[in-house]
């Protein structure tokens, strides 16, 4: 396994079927565009390779805010069907926290959908804990995934 940092929207494109496997409705010109929106604005992916399959990929984000300084975010953690409970995630996560370290961040953070048991156990095994709740409003529900 070999883990690597995307540096173009066209390895970012890459990733579509895997994003699908979580996002099934999404398709690939949709993708394209908010990448086109996302990636001016500090985003990145990351993916651990078997060969030239992906077997996972997180989305990430670095920012600063008024109540912790600068994070990493993690966004879009997915690890393919296949790869599961094969110590894909442990890589990502632990290749994030170094990435967050070299990057002076005060946190790592994610958001995870509340019926995502499983995922919440593994979350807790690395050291991530819920600090509050994430409330949105949902203003055009045609385009949520």
């Amino acid at each position: 396994m070999e883990i690597k940092e995307l540096e173009s929207k066209k390895e970012m494109l890459a990733c579509f079927d895997l994003l699908r496997e979580v996002y099934p409705t999404l398709t690939m010109e949709e993708y394209d565009r908010e990448l086109d929106l996302m990636l001016p604005h500090n985003y990145g992916q990351v993916v651990v390779m078997d060969g030239e399959t992906i077997a996972g990929l997180t989305g990430f984000w670095i920012g600063t805010k008024l109540w912790c300084g600068k994070y990493l975010e993690l966004d879009n953690v997915v690890v393919s069907e296949q790869y599961r409970s094969k110590g894909i995630g442990k890589i990502l996560f632990d290749f994030m926290e170094e990435r967050a370290h070299a990057e002076n961040c005060t946190m790592l953070a994610l958001d995870s959908y509340t019926i995502n048991f499983k995922a919440h156990k593994f979350f807790y095994g690395q050291g991530y804990a819920p600090k509050g709740f994430h409330f949105i409003n949902v203003l055009d529900k045609s385009k949520v995934r």
